[in-house]
C-alpha cells in the first residue's frame, strides 16, 4: 500500500507548500484531508499524476480550513466523490455537498481502511486506520484529541505499526518508541525531537510511504 503526501507545510519546487495536510492512498483511491488551498492541492496532484476523477472517497479529519479548504475545488471537478466527516463537523461546511456521510462509530469504508469517527468525547476530529501485514497504520490530521488517545484507540484494532500526519502538541515522545514507522507532518510542534528517533522519517509534498 502506497501513501503519497500531497499537501504539507514543507515542499520543494516544483511542488507548492501550504499550511495544512493531505495524503493519498493510491491502491484504495482515498484522499485524506485536502489542505487549505485548492489551487495548490490540484497543482501538486497534477505533478504526482493523481487525477481528481480517480478519487472515490475523501476522509476529512475535521472541519478546520487547513484540512478542508481544498474540498470545494475537488468537488467542482468530481462531484461523485463520497466524503466522510466526523460527528462534530460543521453542518454549514457540508452545504452543497450531495454525497457525504457522518461517521459516528468506526467504519470500514474500503477493505482494510477504517475511519475512526470521533473518539470518546472528541467528536470533532477523526483519523484513518489502515490494516497492513505488520499492523495498523494511523493517518492523522492534527491529532487535537491527543496522539496518546489516538494510539490507545487504534490499539483496539491491532498493534500500531506506523503513524503518519500532524501530531499537534504531542510531547510524550517515548510512546512512539515501539512503533516501526513515525512520519511527523504539518502541525507537529516537537518535530525536531521526534526526528531524532531512529524510526522517524521526514514529511514533505511528494514523499511516498510504502506500507507492507
Amino acid at each position: 500500500m502506497k501513501i503519497v503526501i500531497v499537501y504539507d507545510n514543507v515542499a520543494t519546487d516544483p511542488f507548492k507548500s501550504g499550511w495544512g495536510f493531505s495524503c493519498y492512498i493510491k491502491e484504495k483511491q482515498i484522499l485524506f484531508d485536502t489542505g487549505d488551498n485548492g489551487r495548490a492541492l490540484l497543482h501538486n496532484m497534477e505533478l504526482l499524476g493523481i487525477d481528481p476523477m480517480e478519487i472515490k472517497k475523501i476522509v476529512l479529519s475535521h472541519d478546520h480550513f487547513d484540512h478542508s479548504g481544498g474540498l470545494k475545488s475537488l468537488l467542482e471537478i468530481n462531484r461523485d466523490i463520497e466524503v466522510f466527516v466526523p460527528e462534530g463537523f460543521s453542518r454549514f461546511k457540508l452545504r452543497g455537498i450531495r454525497n457525504y456521510r457522518i461517521v459516528v462509530d468506526p467504519l470500514e469504508i474500503s477493505n482494510g481502511c477504517i475511519v475512526s469517527g470521533g473518539i470518546d468525547k472528541h467528536k470533532f476530529e477523526q483519523f484513518l486506520m489502515l490494516r497492513t501485514a505488520k499492523g495498523i497504520a494511523i493517518i492523522t490530521g492534527c491529532a487535537h484529541p491527543g496522539l496518546d488517545n489516538i494510539l490507545g484507540f487504534a490499539e483496539r484494532f491491532g498493534k500500531v505499526h506506523a503513524v503518519i500526519g500532524g501530531f499537534h502538541g504531542f510531547r510524550d515522545i517515548h510512546l512512539l518508541e515501539g512503533i516501526d514507522l513515525v512520519v511527523p507532518c504539518h502541525c507537529t510542534k516537537y518535530k525536531k525531537e521526534i526526528m531524532e528517533m531512529d524510526n522517524s522519517k521526514s514529511c514533505q509534498v511528494g514523499k511516498e510511504i510504502v506500507l507492507e
